[in-house]
């Protein structure tokens, strides 16, 4: 039988027009630049990475913990919610086809007295909604889990696992390269300049004039956009966190992963305990201010960076009305003995004699200038440019998401 409407149909197809090809010019290398960069160049666009780093994902991307989030923590109808619990799916799916190594592990999220339990109620609740799969367990069953944790009860969340960021970034790399790609490593941006449908981006040696600057500059995204000439509603504030590894003979502590019931007021998940791709178990981070965007010791200051940051209007309201937590925070990162006995409310067993000071990171968190901390990913944009303002913890697990969704927006698929 004739079908009108099927040959209407078709002959739309026909006449469709497919987008054209643009050159998308990305800052920044981390995880979630790569990730735009594979999207954007799977879908045949012409694309340059621009990186000031020496390698890859040397920063946030390289200096977390490498948990595959499952999304308990985050509001419902959140972007953290949507897309981390879809990254947590997508992610996996990249990494078995890929052939990086993952693991599936679960984690406990642990309250420690019966002050957290209404915490812990409210994670259930986010939970449910975020359709996360969990199993709210007693203090026996958390034990079945983890023999040695301190628990009245816990949520056990199924679908938490653990990764090597860094080799998802490196692969992304190679697939982008693949294509023609263009990545640049050791090329700093230093102007940006938009016309009416190009922009221009200058290094110390060269400019790249693009149809899409995509800002994934991380702990400079906000000084990237105003370069571009954006007034973003945010600035960066760098946060240290501080790690610590159990010894080898003291890692039999910790199966997997042990969280704390977090601080429904701070972004920050606690200081927690994770087992880590190459066996060594992870202890922290805490969360102090950073004197420099790569602070990552208090050695590492950089006077016009700090002065800038510590003068923001949103960091004093934010630091006034957070004193005692921040003084908590720099006592313990002065004192292996203080951040013992923060894991220790987890695990009793572990003391400062279990502890081996690791590799620090820091941590990108947009403030307003009202002072409220930014709690969920944050993107703005311009006609020819989409910058990526706000793009902490769960960033890497959700960057394969964030990359679909930046792709969408800027009408590239």
């Amino acid at each position: 039988m004739y079908s009108s409407r099927g040959h209407r149909r078709r002959r739309r197809d026909l006449f469709r027009k497919e987008p054209m090809p643009k050159h998308v010019i990305i800052v920044g290398g981390g995880i979630v630049g790569l990730a735009v960069a594979e999207r954007a160049s799977r879908q045949g666009h012409r694309v340059t990475v621009l990186e000031k780093e020496a390698g890859w994902a040397m920063h946030q991307t390289g200096r977390n913990s490498g948990v595959i989030h499952a999304g308990p923590y985050y509001r419902p109808g959140s972007l953290k919610a949507e897309l981390c619990t879809a990254g947590n799916r997508s992610m996996k799916k990249f990494a078995t086809e890929q052939g990086i190594p993952w693991e599936l592990t679960g984690k406990l999220i642990v309250a420690t007295t019966d002050k957290e339990l209404p915490a812990l109620a409210e994670l259930r609740r986010r939970s449910e909604a975020n359709n996360v799969p969990f199993r709210l367990l007693d203090a026996e069953g958390a034990r079945s889990y983890e023999p040695h944790v301190a628990a009245v009860a816990a949520l056990r969340i199924e679908s938490t696992g653990i990764i090597d960021y860094g080799a998802v970034s490196r692969r992304l790399a190679e697939m982008v390269a693949s294509r023609g790609g263009d990545l640049r490593l050791s090329t700093a941006v230093v102007g940006i300049a938009s016309r009416a449908d190009r922009v221009i981006v200058s290094t110390a040696d060269e400019e790249f004039s693009g149809d899409l600057l995509v800002n994934c500059a991380g702990l400079h995204s906000d000084k990237i956009a105003r370069m571009a000439g954006l007034a973003p509603s945010a600035r960066i504030i760098p946060f240290r966190g501080e790690y610590h590894e159990l010894v080898p003979e003291r890692r039999h502590l910790v199966r997997g992963l042990i969280y704390p019931v977090p601080d429904p007021e701070l972004p920050f998940l606690g200081v927690h305990l994770t087992r880590m791709m190459d066996g060594s178990v992870h202890a922290g981070p805490n969360a102090v201010t950073a004197l420099a965007r790569e602070g990552y010791s208090w050695r590492d200051i950089r006077p016009s960076e700090a002065l800038g940051d510590l003068a923001f209007p949103g960091f004093l309201r934010m630091a006034s009305n957070n004193v005692g937590v921040g003084f908590g925070e720099v006592r313990r990162s002065l004192s292996q003995s203080l951040f013992a006995k923060s894991l220790a409310k987890l695990v009793p067993g572990i003391t400062k004699a279990d502890l081996v000071p690791a590799k620090a990171g820091v941590r990108a968190q947009a403030i307003r200038r009202d002072g409220a901390l930014v709690d969920d990913f944050l993107i703005e944009r311009t006609p020819n440019q989409i910058h990526v303002l706000n793009a902490p913890s769960p960033a890497a697990t959700a960057s394969l998401e964030i990359a679909a969704r930046i792709v969408e927006l800027a009408q590239l698929d």
